[in-house]
């Protein structure tokens, strides 16, 4: 039944980009590729992650059972794993964490989800927490360049809005595992200026130099949007109490920029 499970959430998580509906709607959800200690085959298994800035952690709760999960004992006997998030695939790094960052990062999961304790105090066994950390990056699972440029704003998307329920249901506290996952959305929506704004940028203005005001106007945009990410980080750095309101301006500016930029961009890319 189990195996039927997930190869039911590996199918809608392959057709729809990330997206599933059932259990993990409206979670973090990627698919983890191992090799099997034992047959040697790949094995892939749907599971949540936390976001970590350059990596993502994922926890082998196995709903609190008294064994490792399968993927666990193979990834410590394969380190090298491929990680489908929605967006991309990538080969990755995994790490099994121990002692105090173990704990720490145990703990602040447990903060922001008490269902990982809850398996915890169901078994003796310490769950196992694992760093993934991508190895080398690869291009949208799209079918085009402008496909592309629209899964990726998609994902920044969908993450923005569920950083914005987490952040309406913490309280006045704002939760470590909270403060991190706005902090790795600042930094993977800055990189992802960077490269518009250092390559994308560029190579289209020179086949369409008729298109000054659209670049010029794209790039203001990201100004806005930089100055926006930054005062996010300084509510963070101060204890939170206006993170809502910060997100929500940021989820208008950002809404509007994604959708001229793709007004404008994708058919120049897909010509």
């Amino acid at each position: 039944m189990a195996l039927d499970f997930n190869q039911q959430v590996i199918e809608e998580f392959r057709a729809n980009r990330g997206r599933v509906g059932g259990w993990f709607a409206d979670a973090r959800l990627i698919l983890l590729t191992t090799t099997g200690a034992r047959s040697g085959h790949p094995r892939t298994t749907p599971l949540a992650y936390l976001p970590d800035g350059d990596r993502i952690l994922v926890i082998g709760s196995a709903g609190g059972a008294d064994r490792h999960p399968a993927w666990y004992h193979n990834l410590v006997a394969n380190p090298r794993v491929t990680v489908e998030d929605g967006v991309f695939t990538y080969e990755a790094a995994a790490t099994v964490l121990t002692g105090a960052e173990r704990d720490e990062l145990f703990a602040r999961a447990v903060e922001a989800d008490a269902g990982w304790g809850e398996y915890q105090a169901k078994t003796r066994r310490v769950i196992p927490v694992v760093a993934l950390a991508q190895i080398a990056p690869g291009p949208p699972n799209a079918g085009s360049m402008g496909e592309g440029l629209r899964v990726v704003h998609d994902a920044f998307r969908r993450e923005l809005s569920i950083i914005r329920r987490e952040a309406a249901a913490s309280g006045p506290r704002l939760g470590a595992q909270l403060r991190v996952n706005c902090l790795t959305f600042c930094q993977g929506m800055e990189f992802h200026h960077r490269v518009e704004d250092d390559h994308m940028f560029p190579a289209l203005h020179d086949r369409h130099p008729g298109l000054d005001d659209v670049f010029a106007r794209l790039r203001e945009e990201h100004e806005r949007i930089a100055v926006l990410l930054a005062r996010l980080r300084e509510v963070l750095a101060d204890g939170g109490a206006d993170v809502v309101s910060r997100v929500d301006d940021l989820v208008a500016e950002l809404a509007a920029h994604l959708t001229y930029e793709e007004e404008q961009l994708i058919p120049l890319l897909d010509a």
